[in-house]
């Protein structure tokens, strides 16, 4: 997600915002704007867990190195690209209860992309006959 520069130069210390880190969509409260561009959140809830595996290479299973990434923790603050932040003003919900629901959505989905792909595998093996037939 990026925001035009107005957007960016708008945001100051103690606005709620929406931001993400790492794949993962978190609200928290910018604590600071650096030079660099970037601002530091803490974190209160999260929206998004962030996703699991190498980022370089999505929905590859066999990669040499297979992340294990976690959410970032309650009040714990990590410096934002300022082109990922936007305001918030709706409801922080409280974050266990964030992490849980977002957890729960990761798990649907991913269990979902798993159902779909054994069902176009075995689409797939029943076109491979098909094709056999043909010869």
């Amino acid at each position: 997600m990026n925001f035009p520069r107005e957007q960016e130069q708008q945001l100051q210390v103690g606005d709620t915002v929406i931001a993400e880190y790492k794949s993962g969509r978190y609200i928290g409260t910018i604590v600071e704007l650096t030079n660099s561009r970037k601002a530091a959140v803490q974190i209160a809830a999260v929206v998004k867990h962030p996703e699991q595996g190498d980022l370089h290479h999505p929905m590859q299973a066999d990669v040499p190195l297979f992340h294990q990434r976690k959410a970032l923790a309650h009040r714990e603050i990590a410096l934002m690209p300022l082109n990922t932040v936007e305001r918030y003003d709706g409801p922080v919900p409280e974050y266990d209860e964030s992490l849980r629901e977002s957890v729960d959505l990761h798990k649907q989905e991913l269990d979902q992309l798993k159902r779909w792909a054994e069902r176009a595998l075995a689409e797939m093996e029943a076109l491979e006959q098909e094709y056999k037939k043909i010869k």
